[in-house]
């Protein structure tokens, strides 16, 4: 009942809102289940973080609904880096403690995915418009680094190898480079400014924390997940850490409990999808029971988004939108948050359609991958073409309030999704996929509907609540013992249903005893993953 009362006096029916969010970061996650890794998990950021905006009942939030969608998409991103896999394919194995331990390891990396993610949410929604915009020049020094750090690795790794292992560059199959390229971009670009701003600070928080909890935890304590698979996991922990030290340095305690809701709904979400799909593999319906894990691990996040966020709005102080204003950072924010997601996804569709034999591998002498970036970069032109014709005298098409605005950008980015992943699905279209393609499709009706019936947020002062006093005990205890009886009640279940026998759809991948890590091994019945 507390949860309900958090609800109380935003001016309308919360529970509608609350399934749009939900509904919003599921569509993501099933498309997401079809592009992969950090790219892939822009998507339900940037839809979920938007659909709070818009549904918060709030002017302010509606405001800011471009710089909702980027930093969802930036947050919810970080978590696509960590190995899972064969962490799911371990509760279909059949051994008892392997299944626990699978079980386990889901609820720990359901929650270090989920934490970033809400706290990049309730940034926006907290922070005033100097500290929210610093935010563009050192991400901005981050991507020229990477993108240098790129072509370098492409220059110094071109020994022929089988497994990526082989590579010199290989150290636990980690995201190393990336996160020492933050430090180097954000520190280089102190030095030129000669201070650490708001930003920069947060960003070297996160890239240092992951530096010491995988230098502790993996070459310290050979502490390993999924050998031989990638232990960006430890990483990821560092990344949560630095980031609950900066917030508490910062004194941003509302924005700490964002993080605890979310990771605990996500610690829940992921262990109990699996489970979800380990009954649904019971029934014997052939599906593609994998995307029914996917679109209920999004929805269950969604929600955890959806009580941390619209608590957050009933109580968060009106966020300044005082000067520094700096204009231009807003369409810099929506590019990112629809076209940049759009393009940086949809780009992969080229190689998947050649392999599929859809399209020919080369085009009038040209890949067929060239001709994709050549369309996405007229896209560009023709949308800056647009903006500068705004500026001078506004299109009737673009809305003129920020709610109007922010339904276009989000549905925008919805059905740019949608349809591109049925484009991409169709040459190889199967009646299993129904359950990801159609239920996408259903689903984004209905967001499309909740979405545009929502109308202008009110523009009353809101008594601020949010105190640095805050105490973290409860929630602490409440993700300890969430996390104690999901995982028992995971294992419990599936013990129950399969015994020693495994569940099929997925190789056999056992943790512990003579046959402890062998991915390769094949489970004696069942169907491999569809």
């Amino acid at each position: 009942m507390r949860t309900l009362s958090w609800f109380k006096g935003l001016g309308y029916p919360w529970g509608w809102r609350v399934i749009m969010v939900a509904l919003s970061l599921s569509i993501g996650w099933g498309i997401r289940g079809n592009f992969g890794h950090e790219i892939g998990a822009m998507l339900p950021g940037s839809l979920a973080a938007m659909a709070v905006a818009l549904l918060s009942g709030r002017a302010d939030w509606q405001r800011r609904v471009a710089f909702f969608g980027a930093a969802g998409a930036i947050g919810w991103s970080l978590g696509g880096s960590m190995s899972y896999m064969q962490v799911i394919g371990y509760t279909h194995s059949g051994d008892s403690l392997t299944v626990v331990y699978g079980y386990a390891c889901l609820f720990l990396l359901g929650f270090l995915w989920a934490a970033p993610g809400g706290l990049a949410v309730a940034l926006p929604a907290l922070l005033d418009r100097e500290r929210l915009t610093s935010f563009f020049a050192p991400l901005a020094s981050i991507v020229v680094v990477w993108t240098l750090t790129s072509i370098a690795v492409g220059i110094w790794d071109r020994v022929d190898v089988d497994f990526r292992q082989d590579s010199p560059l290989y150290w636990y199959d980690t995201s190393w480079l990336e996160a020492l390229g933050v430090i180097v971009a954000v520190v280089g670009l102190a030095m030129i400014r000669r201070r650490l701003d708001f930003a920069s600070s947060l960003l070297l928080h996160a890239a240092v924390g992951w530096w010491i909890a995988f230098l502790v935890l993996v070459p310290g304590l050979g502490l390993r997940m999924t050998p031989p698979r990638g232990d960006n996991w430890a990483g990821a922990i560092g990344i949560v850490v630095g980031l609950w030290v900066f917030c508490y340095r910062q004194g941003l305690s509302w924005v700490t409990e964002a993080t605890w809701v979310t990771g605990i709904y996500g610690g829940i979400g992921f262990a109990g999808a699996t489970l979800i799909k380990l009954l649904g593999i019971a029934t014997g319906l052939d599906t593609n029971w994998h995307s029914v894990l996917e679109q209920t691990y999004g929805l269950i996040n969604g929600l955890g988004v959806a009580v941390a966020m619209f608590r957050l709005a009933r109580v968060a102080p009106v966020v300044s939108e005082g000067p520094p204003v700096q204009a231009w950072t807003e369409p810099w924010a929506a590019g990112l948050a629809v076209v940049g997601v759009t393009y940086l996804n949809l780009r992969q569709n080229s190689e998947f359609w050649v392999k599929a034999k859809a399209i020919p591998a080369v085009i009038y002498g040209l890949p067929a991958w060239a001709w994709h970036e050549a369309a996405w970069a007229a896209v560009g032109i023709a949308l800056f073409v647009i903006l500068q014709a705004h500026r001078r005298q506004p299109i009737a098409l673009i809305p003129s309030t920020w709610l109007g605005i922010g339904q276009l950008l989000f549905l925008a980015l919805l059905w740019a999704m949608v349809l591109g992943n049925l484009l991409r699905e169709m040459t190889a279209f199967t009646p299993q996929r129904l359950v990801t393609e159609g239920v996408i499709h259903l689903n984004a009706l209905i967001c499309t509907i909740g979405i545009l019936r929502e109308r202008p947020g009110e523009s009353r002062t809101i008594q601020g609540q949010a105190s640095p006093e805050r105490r973290f005990g409860p929630l602490i205890f409440v993700g300890i013992v969430s996390a104690i009886i999901c995982i028992a009640l995971c294992w419990g279940i599936t013990r129950g249903i399969y015994g020693d026998r495994p569940a099929g759809y997925s190789s056999l991948h056992i943790r512990f005893g003579p046959r402890a890590n062998s991915p390769t091994a094949k489970p004696p019945s069942g169907q491999p993953h569809p």
